[in-house]
């Protein structure tokens, strides 16, 4: 191979990392300065991080979205993955009708989703936006099916004879599912589950349909405030994009050397 061609090959990926992270990386560069727009850099301080978490309408926004983000996910994997094992274990015309049907939440608009939502929970069925349930309703419909996404190959991977053995061998039920087939899939539920919170976390538009009037998500409280003549919130935002930046490079580390000894303990067996 030419060196010629060997520098594109590096080039290539090199550029759209950079495309990536660069914005990011400056957003939290700028986050420990007292600077109010992107722009020269006076001098460094931790001021947006102290107004993050000294002021009571943002605390209560993370932590409001982060409950939602947990419970959504929660409810979204315990459907997606009963979803997903009941697709698997029924007839080939039901499991592809399944999968068709699923299809639809995943490729459909957020913004049509959120509206529908409204529309048939409010509107039609007269639950108030106050009581949370419309965006609870929400954010599970959104996740999932990406959950049913993550635990389908992983049934697809196992002995679909398992269960049946199970059975034969005098477990119930309900034991053959969470002492056979859980185990199983349960890497699968697990990103099904991260997969979910994120979705949750990056929601604006079927929270905006579907949030009681004084709540906000941090999605929605970004967009709002981005529009308001608050610096002070605004610059503190930059602190909260780039802890989430953070929190999320530690979580991919830690999944990936997690999976990376359970494929090393699986070999050394």
């Amino acid at each position: 191979m030419s060196m010629s061609r060997k520098i594109v090959r590096a080039a290539v990926p090199a550029l759209a990392l950079l495309f990536l992270y660069v914005p990011i990386l400056l957003l939290a560069l700028y986050s420990f300065t007292d600077a109010t727009q992107i722009g020269a850099i006076r001098s460094f301080t931790f001021k947006n991080y102290v107004t993050l978490f000294t002021t009571e309408e943002l605390r209560n926004m993370i932590v409001g979205t982060i409950l939602l983000a947990l419970a959504s996910a929660l409810l979204a994997t315990i459907l997606g993955t009963l979803g997903a094992i009941g697709s698997f274990y029924s007839k080939k015309r039901t499991s592809s009708l399944i999968d068709t049907v699923n299809q639809i939440p995943v490729i459909n608009a957020d913004v049509v989703t959120g509206f529908s939502l409204c529309i048939l929970l409010v509107v039609v069925f007269g639950v108030s936006k106050e009581t949370y349930i419309p965006l609870l309703i929400g954010h599970v419909t959104l996740s999932a099916p990406f959950v049913y996404l993550s635990v389908i190959p992983k049934l697809k991977q196992m002995d679909s004879s398992l269960y049946e053995a199970a059975l034969d061998l005098g477990a119930t039920p309900g034991q053959a599912l969470f002492r056979v087939v859980i185990p199983q899939v349960f890497s699968g539920m697990i990103s099904g589950f991260s997969l979910a919170i994120t979705l949750s976390l990056d929601d604006y538009f079927i929270a905006t349909y579907t949030k009681p009037a004084m709540f906000d998500t941090i999605s929605t409280y970004v967009v709002n405030a981005t529009k308001g003549s608050q610096t002070s919130i605004k610059t503190a935002l930059w602190a909260l994009s780039t802890l989430i930046f953070l929190l999320v490079i530690v979580i991919v580390i830690v999944m990936n050397v997690s999976s990376g000894r359970t494929a090393k303990e699986e070999r050394v067996k």
